[in-house]
């Protein structure tokens, strides 16, 4: 198992309510594919550097998990499907020596 960082940014229409309901959902899907959640973290509403489906604004979550090859498909593949995420990124975390 790998130690990954995801990054994803909400539609901004979203409340608060809305928001923690998407991360659980997100958190479910790792956890249920056998990863493993290091950290979560809802950094908040930000502007964004240029337009995303006619949006500004954005709220950005980030989480680091550790994920093995048939979880981060069926994440990915998660949020691409779901309408409240406007883009999202996985990276691999070295580890440091």
């Amino acid at each position: 198992m790998r130690n990954y960082e995801l990054l994803f940014i909400a539609r901004p229409e979203l409340d608060e309510e809305g928001l923690k309901a998407l991360l659980e959902r997100v958190q479910q899907v790792i956890t249920t594919n056998q990863g493993q959640i290091i950290k979560a973290e809802i950094m908040g509403r930000r502007k964004l550097a240029h337009m995303i489906a006619k949006r500004k604004e954005g709220y950005y979550v980030l989480i680091h998990a550790g994920l093995e090859r048939a979880t981060i498909t069926e994440l990915e593949r998660s949020l691409k499907l779901s309408e409240d995420v406007l883009r999202h990124m996985l990276v691999r975390l070295d580890e440091i020596s």
